[in-house]
């Protein structure tokens, strides 16, 4: 199982929608990529304000989606609720 997370770190002059976020760029990433489950935080303490982690049965899976027709849409989304450079991270589950 290959996670996916993408995070947004908090700082001075950051701005983040939480509700556009999850109601409006979560779901458009879902229906590009159909990742195999998701889950989306908000920061409460810590360096981040926000992420999300989709998990991909596989880096081929993982691979596609980002390949998929919709991924440019996903990426010119991201000014609609941020001005945070977003950091990703591919992980492999292991337990």
């Amino acid at each position: 199982m290959i996670k996916v997370s993408v995070t947004y770190p908090s700082g001075e002059g950051t701005t983040f929608d939480h509700d556009y976020y999850s109601a409006t760029h979560v779901p458009l990433c879902l229906s590009a990529w159909s990742p195999v489950k998701s889950e989306v935080e908000k920061g409460i303490d810590g360096p981040n304000v926000a992420g999300v982690h989709f998990y991909f049965e596989s880096m081929e899976a993982f691979h596609g989606a980002l390949g998929a027709a919709g991924t440019a849409e996903v990426m010119a989304d991201v000014a609609n609720y941020t001005n945070i450079a977003p950091v990703m991270q591919v992980s492999e589950v292991v337990s």
